[in-house]
């Protein structure tokens, strides 16, 4: 089964969240598994959405309590790690989507480029080589199932 990784800010507008909760939504309709920070912002829209579609969702969060994920993780992976924990997310997922996002996004978007994985980012802050663009949460879909 596919791991999908969603990558975006912990903080983030309504825009921004409506974008991530349609791309957990669209991956979880798909048979993927969601892997994300299991934090809030785009990691907790995101696993909102796979939730609401009945779809299995991995918090991998930066502290050793598993009490500090989102509500809307299935499994949670306490790494007490801080931000080294975007190589956990980056290797064990298939391909990932970047809603938006800040540095942590920006480094885990890199990572998984040099690992010649799939990146497709809707709204990206930072455009970088290999990374594919998407104008929604549908086309950020199909990008990763080709």
């Amino acid at each position: 089964m596919k791991q999908i990784g969603v990558i975006g800010a912990s903080r983030c507008d309504a825009e921004i969240y409506e974008i991530a909760y349609e791309v957990g939504r669209l991956i979880a309709r798909r048979g993927y598994i969601l892997i994300n920070g299991g934090l809030g912002g785009v990691m907790e829209a995101s696993a909102k959405g796979a939730m609401d579609e009945g779809g299995l969702v991995i918090g991998v969060i930066p502290y050793s309590d598993k009490n500090l994920a989102n509500e809307y993780c299935t499994a949670v992976i306490a790494t007490n790690m801080g931000h080294a924990r975007n190589m956990i997310i980056v290797h064990s997922s298939d391909a990932l989507i970047a809603v938006d996002g800040g540095y942590g996004t920006v480094s885990e978007m890199a990572i998984a480029l040099k690992e010649g994985k799939r990146v497709v980012a809707i709204k990206p802050k930072v455009i970088l080589d290999g990374l594919l663009v998407a104008e929604n949460a549908e086309q950020a879909v199909d990008m990763i199932s080709d």
